[in-house]
């Protein structure tokens, strides 16, 4: 009776020390199941790339210890110590920069989500949500442009339009102007929204304006604005200044105001 009490006693000290595996928990409530889309970093892609899919290793926080990666066809778990019986390795390939993984794929999908060492450095996952919020406030913007464009004076849309295609904008109709700068809205909205608003735009136009038609002159060396009628100098460019730039600035000043109403007077 004695020797069973010892034999018991001893089978239900190994059942305590039992070593089970270490799986990694996803909670549930963090993990969806969906389509998946992700994308290769930097401004120019490939039309293909292969990223390592086996010989990757992820530490385990819980467990304590890096464990070992592959991606195959035909076992559930992306860890190898999980595997059972043969592994068929697959390959992970980005074309033109991008790789879409559907949702029965949940293998593929949390080896690039969670555990992949090249997640945000050679690749990204595409935040759906995110990218629908920046295309919307890229649609808002073009929104903006446009029906600054439509409301926008023909004299504005001229003073926009030479910083875009230069002198080319005096011999433009009012429509082509009107055009050129709708499609300018829509290619670039937000330069032509910094445009409306910056000052300076209006008076360098100002400025090239009263050049064309011959109420003032820049002298052949670029460094001075003059009367055409008399020759009189008006203001000298400072060194490595744009002439235009130099000129709408000094448009600001006491003595550039009056010679600015009197342009104005003359180009109406």
């Amino acid at each position: 009776m004695a020797t069973k009490k010892q034999s018991t006693k001893a089978t239900k000290v190994v059942e305590e020390v039992e070593i089970k595996p270490t799986k990694v928990k996803v909670p549930t409530n963090t993990w969806e199941i969906k389509d998946r889309t992700y994308a290769l970093k930097g401004p120019f892609t490939p039309l293909s790339r292969s990223i390592k899919s086996r010989n990757i290793y992820y530490f385990d926080e819980e467990a304590g210890y890096e464990r070992e990666l592959k991606y195959t066809l035909n076992q559930r778990s992306v860890f190898v110590d999980e595997f059972k019986g043969d592994a068929r390795l697959a390959h992970i390939v980005f074309y033109d920069g991008i790789l879409h993984v559907p949702k029965n794929k949940q293998t593929l999908q949390k080896l690039l989500s969670l555990y992949h060492p090249y997640k945000d450095k050679i690749y990204y996952e595409v935040d759906e949500a995110v990218q629908a919020q920046d295309d919307l406030e890229v649609f808002e913007l073009e929104i903006e442009a446009l029906n600054a464009a439509m409301d926008m004076d023909i004299d504005q849309a001229e003073a926009i339009l030479r910083v875009e295609v230069g002198s080319k904008v005096k011999n433009m109709s009012s429509k082509e102007l009107k055009r050129d700068l709708i499609v300018f809205a829509r290619n670039n909205p937000s330069l032509l929204l910094e445009l409306i608003n910056d000052d300076n735009v209006h008076l360098r136009n100002t400025g090239i304006k009263a050049v064309e038609l011959g109420i003032i002159k820049l002298s052949d060396d670029n460094r001075t604005f003059l009367w055409s009628t008399n020759n009189r100098k008006l203001m000298t460019v400072p060194f490595d200044e744009h002439p235009y730039s130099a000129l709408a600035a000094w448009f600001k000043t006491d003595e550039g105001m009056e010679v600015l109403n009197s342009i104005e007077k003359k180009l109406k």
